[in-house]
């Protein structure tokens, strides 16, 4: 019953992480930095320490219990997890919803799922379960590079590239902007199996296991958040941007907001709870799961949006075949997991 309940929960997290940047799009009056300032902020103010103090017993005990080094390495994830959310959004700007989220999310898997692994455990990598999750990677990789094959072919069937070579720079540069952002996105995973140590001290001061990684998610998403929200607001006073909020912005707006807001660490929060519930090597297993719902749901949104009107069916179905790689090195990531947990 556990393991059933932790893979619907580790589901419903991935939904969300696969939707929770579509405000971006969505928003054409506000600036990129409008929306993730505004989500941002509301992450910050919402989700971590109301959430983690009403959780976990004794919160302040736990954090001196563990001592300084856990608290400032799982800290400093966060905030590496904060630049890769920075370069999110604006990769999701540059080559769209269903594109980025795909790349977003096979890049972070990769990162996400079998670096940890050779830190924390080195010797895993050379038994079945390691060999199987270095394969998975490799499929990994050929389905991002399938996807971007498809993204450009995309552009081209709608036009963009031959109408101005900035389109294809735009192109190029949101790439970049993906391979970025999916190296520091991991760094998410590293918080939550590497903070281990501040959940069992939570669990021994009387935090049940379903709410003891809070504790963890209040330092990683503080990191986070906090680098958004100071980057978001840095770049609207350079651009001069701020009045876009108030002059721009309406009702559907904020409602867009308060989306992002919630949903970005409320998807995190599911996924601990659920990769708790999956035992040991939980994390590992829980991470490619979510992240194949996160790439269902981006796809499914950029579908729905009318991102890929135009294209011609050749690029769908390098798209839909790029897909489909990932599905399957994410299947390969969930049996090494298995094998490693054997």
């Amino acid at each position: 019953m556990d393991l059933m309940l932790g893979i619907g929960l580790v589901i419903a997290g991935g939904a969300m992480e696969g939707l929770f940047s579509l405000p971006v799009t969505r928003t054409p009056r506000w600036h990129w930095e409008n929306v993730w300032f505004l989500g941002s902020l509301i992450a910050l103010l919402l989700v971590p320490w109301p959430v983690a103090l009403l959780t976990v017993p004794e919160l302040g005990e736990v954090y001196t219990e563990v001592g300084p080094h856990v608290l400032c390495m799982t800290f400093l994830f966060g905030l590496g997890w904060g630049l890769g959310g920075v370069f999110w959004g604006k990769a999701i700007a540059a080559v769209g919803m269903a594109l980025g989220v795909s790349l977003l999310m096979g890049l972070t898997n990769v990162f996400g799922s079998p670096v940890p692994l050779a830190i924390k455990e080195p010797d895993k990598l050379t038994q079945p379960g390691g060999l199987t999750l270095l394969a998975a990677v490799g499929m990994m990789v050929v389905g991002v590079a399938v996807c971007a094959k498809a993204g450009q072919m995309r552009s081209r069937d709608q036009g963009q590239l031959a109408r101005q070579d900035a389109a294809r720079a735009k192109f190029a540069i949101g790439l970049v902007f993906c391979i970025i952002s999916g190296v520091l996105s991991a760094f998410v995973n590293f918080g939550f199996i590497f903070g281990e140590p501040i959940a069992d001290a939570a669990a021994r001061h009387g935090a049940s296991a379903v709410v003891k990684s809070n504790a963890i998610w209040a330092l990683v998403f503080t990191g986070n958040y906090l680098v958004n929200v100071l980057y978001a607001m840095g770049v609207m006073v350079r651009r001069r941007t701020f009045s876009a909020i108030a002059t721009g912005g309406s009702v559907g707006y904020w409602a867009w907001a308060v989306f992002m807001g919630i949903t970005w660490p409320l998807g995190i929060v599911l996924f601990g709870i659920g990769a708790g519930m999956m035992g040991r090597y939980g994390a590992f297993a829980a991470f490619p799961m979510m992240l194949v719902m996160a790439i269902l749901f981006g796809n499914l949104a950029g579908i729905v949006t009318g991102e890929w009107r135009g294209a011609s069916t050749r690029t769908r179905t390098t798209m839909f075949v790029g897909v489909l790689i990932l599905f399957a090195a994410f299947a390969v990531f969930g049996k090494a997991s298995l094998l490693l947990g054997g």
